[in-house]
């Protein structure tokens, strides 16, 4: 993968700001550019750094997200760590509150995309900046996550962060809004211009709800962007551009745009699309530190270049092949909908649009969900006592979001797949009253793992839990978490309104867990800890063997999921106990939270240990979380769905459940 990139939308933009090149660029004179002479600031009236409070003098808050993607699997990157280090650098001269990340998989661009939404609420200025691979694919712009794999082109498209969803991420309303996005990756197509389908085109418009917003492209769409060793060649003009203090937000992009046409002999054309109402300025905020400025030579920039795109290694012909290949046994709609917008005239679009259909079809079977039907296997309620209503305000969403990816075709469990009877294999124990109530467990032994998902999962492999063990039977809820706060031996964390006593606790990293779990062994006198990750796993399949412990099939009503039917809120998770339990008793192992296990991070579990003991590793910083969230849509409910998160960070999303030995 090798690229940077673009996006589109609907109509209504007041400006459209190209610098285009097609043979003799018309528009460079446009913009008082020599395409032979060194660039020169383009002219400007004095303009105000804020929007709006020049009469107070009351400067708006300023907050930026910066993703620097390098570390691919097929195709590493040379230089966005770098890139965004140094524009943390530069935003943070000019007052900006920056949350820098790097090498962000699917999981963490979503989620560190709501965060920064989260941080906008309170008003002022954003800026979102990426660098790393990207795509064009018709009329979507995609930023690409390291754990992308091109085995599997299809999730190039249903795992990319769409540039739609970043700019509707910061079109709320607040106070003072004004939204910069700026992308450094290339806009070219990897699945190429088969069959005659229309490719890209360079004009641009933007939503109707990205008002007061300026998006800057490294290039146009259908087109690379450079990078060498240390930077991009768009962010090293930025960055030599952002230290002029003279120099409004469009004048600093024409700017940098100038410079890179000239310094790529006018191969790589930046573009810019901008709805501003009024000027913003970086001057101002900036509070005594010098602009690193890393601009290329001329002479650097027209050697040692080289792509920010997805390059297939094979032909547009064999790539099609691979991406078909890749989905064809799927139950995923969104999967051959990515196929076909990839693909809208390929050789496989008449079968893809069928399969879309009969998954469709076969989906309002399961609207209905089968504990209607079967009140005998309803949940019994949970243990905690139940909080008052007053702890459980909220309303119902106006309209229900739209899904990160269409959920496979629900369908009721055949008898051949109804969960095996586990009586008399599990016991309940409760070690003290501030204790939470556990479930013990047998021995035994299991697949974990799919060769059918996710490359992380990958390869399935046996597993015999050599060692009876008890795990909680609900997640650890908030009332649960704040004994240990109150007795001194948890950190008191801050949560929304929203979160009552009997909900989930969530905030809370893996440190913090660890504090909760020292607390739980002085008050019981029992060691607790976290369950490992193949003990997390052999404790969510319940004695079963398929993709859900339902069955192989989505099942509305079984999970606290976005796309999982109710009860459900985007505000938070539903109390623990909501859902049926699975056979082994256990409450929302599906969904709800993430939930911490001890195990250290790695990408695969080729040489994972097959005695259900914890893998890890000296100095570990990133710890494994499990069973998807609440906000999370259908295809993160899989028993198997694992991802990542460091250890000393705490998110809304992520929660835990407890462990203990049998002896």
């Amino acid at each position: 993968m090798a690229h940077r990139r673009t996006s589109k939308g609907q109509a209504v933009w007041r400006k459209l700001l190209i610098v285009w090149m097609l043979g003799a660029m018309p528009l460079v004179p446009a913009l008082g550019l020599d395409a032979n002479a060194q660039p020169d600031r383009v002219p400007v009236e004095p303009v105000a750094s804020g929007t709006g409070h020049a009469e107070t003098g009351i400067e708006p808050r300023r907050v930026a997200l910066v993703i620097g993607n390098e570390d691919y699997r097929d195709d590493p990157l040379a230089s966005p760590v770098n890139d965004a280090r140094a524009i943390s650098a530069a935003l943070e001269s000019r007052g900006f509150e920056v949350m820098r990340q790097e090498n962000l998989d699917a999981q963490g661009m979503q989620t560190t995309l709501r965060e920064f939404s989260r941080r906008l609420d309170a008003g002022g200025i954003g800026l979102f900046y990426f660098a790393g691979h990207g795509l064009q694919v018709r009329d979507r712009t995609l930023l690409v996550p390291v754990d992308a794999d091109e085995r599997f082109p299809a999730r190039l498209l249903t795992h990319g962060m769409d540039l739609h969803a970043i700019l509707e991420a910061m079109s709320r309303p607040r106070p003072d809004k004004l939204n910069i996005v700026i992308l450094d990756a290339c806009l070219d197509n990897p699945f190429g211009n088969p069959f005659g389908t229309p490719s890209a085109t360079p004009a641009a418009s933007l939503p109707e709800t990205a008002q007061q917003t300026i998006v800057a492209y490294a290039t146009r769409p259908g087109a690379p962007a450079a990078e060498d060793a240390r930077h991009g060649l768009y962010t090293a003009a930025l960055l030599q551009a952002i230290a002029d203090p003279d120099l409004d937000i469009e004048a600093m992009l024409h700017l940098a745009a100038g410079t890179v046409l000239q310094r790529s002999k006018q191969r790589q054309l930046p573009w810019m699309a901008s709805s501003l109402s009024s000027r913003f300025a970086f001057t101002g905020a900036a509070q005594g530190k010098q602009v690193q400025t890393l601009a290329l030579t001329g002479q650097e920039a027209a050697s040692a270049l080289r792509s920010r795109g997805v390059i297939p290694k094979d032909s547009a012909e064999q790539y099609e092949l691979t991406f078909w290949d890749s989905i064809k046994d799927s139950t995923h709609a969104s999967d051959y909908e990515a196929y076909l917008q990839a693909y809208p005239n390929g050789r496989f679009a008449a079968l893809a649009k069928a399969r879309i259909a009969r998954l469709r079809a076969a989906a309002p079977k399961a609207e209905t969900p089968q504990e209607e039907a079967q009140p005998a296997t309803k949940a019994a309620p949970p243990t905690q006592p139940a909080p008052k209503p007053a702890e459980r305000a909220r309303s119902a969403p106006a309209r229900k979001a739209a899904p990160e990816r269409a959920s496979p075709a629900p369908a009721a469990p055949s008898q051949a797949e109804a969960p095996p009877s586990t009586a008399g294999r599990v016991s309940e124990l409760k070690d003290c009253p501030e204790c939470p109530a556990l479930i013990g467990l047998p021995h035994g032994t299991f697949t974990m793992g799919s060769n059918a998902s996710d490359p992380s999962e990958k390869p399935a492999h046996q597993v015999t839990i050599r060692t009876p063990f008890a795990i909680g039977k609900y997640e650890v809820t908030v009332a649960q978490w704040n004994a240990c706060a109150d007795a001194g031996g948890c950190p008191k964390i801050a949560g929304d309104t929203s979160q009552g006593a009997n909900m989930p606790m969530r905030n809370v990293s893996w440190d913090d867990t660890q504090q909760y779990m020292k607390w739980l062994g002085k008050v019981s006198g029992k060691p607790y800890r976290l369950p490992t990750e193949a003990e997390w796993e052999f404790a969510a399949r319940g004695g079963t063997s398929t993709r859900y412990w339902w069955g192989e099939q989505m099942s509305k009503g079984k999970a606290n999921c976005k796309e999982c039917g109710g009860p459900w809120h985007p505000e938070g998770p539903e109390n623990v106990g909501s859902f049926a339990p699975n056979p082994y008793g256990l409450y929302d192992m599906n969904g709800s939270v993430w939930e911490w296990v001890s195990d250290c991070w790695h990408n695969s579990f080729k040489g994972a240990p097959g005695d259900g003991r914890a893998w890890n590793d000296p100095n570990c910083r990133v710890r494994v979380i499990r069973g998807g969230s609440w906000r999370e849509g259908a295809s993160y409910m899989p028993v198997t769905t694992r991802f990542k998160y460091d250890a000393s960070v705490r998110q809304a999303q992520n929660g835990f459940r407890v462990a203990r030995d049998l002896k």
